[in-house]
């Protein structure tokens, strides 16, 4: 069995321009937990989960961000949830996405699908054929086609 042949075609994902906000609207209308971020000819420039929003949003120790030539240290406590939240809302996607991700071919067999899905303890896999996104598989899509004719 390939890729092609069990993955979700109608696949949820933001724009490489786009803001944290979008990315969080999405989760919540479509009860989902990650998505890839395209540009405007649809290849996959990173991928952004609730996991990069969670590192976030959570108390952090003293943090050096740096702009260019300007440096800030913010401090863990200094800086309240609330705070956090405001900020990350107008944030562009690529600055908590992640940008290496792993994908795979639409012809890629579901067998090994499944051992990249459990070796890199990953929810999803973004699918492409020629650079180009065509789909999505989950941990639960290779499920339910792998055992589905047998139960």
């Amino acid at each position: 069995m390939k890729a092609f042949e069990i993955m979700i075609k109608q696949v949820y994902k933001v724009k490489e321009n786009g803001t944290v906000r979008s990315v969080i609207e999405k989760f919540i209308e479509h009860r989902i937990s990650g998505l890839p971020v395209v540009n405007d000819r649809n290849e996959i420039v990173a991928y952004i989960s609730d996991g990069d929003i969670m590192r976030y949003i959570g108390k952090h120790e003293d943090r050096i961000i740096s702009f260019f030539f300007y440096i800030t240290v913010i401090k863990g406590d200094d800086v309240e949830f609330e705070e956090r939240v405001q900020t990350l809302l107008n944030m562009n996607v690529l600055e908590l996405a992640k940008r290496k991700v792993i994908t795979v071919s639409w012809n890629e067999e579901v067998e090994n699908i499944a051992a990249m899905l459990g070796k890199k303890q990953i929810k999803k896999l973004p699918v492409e054929r020629n650079g180009v996104l065509v789909g999505i598989i989950s941990r639960g899509d290779v499920i339910r086609h792998s055992f589905n004719a047998i139960l």
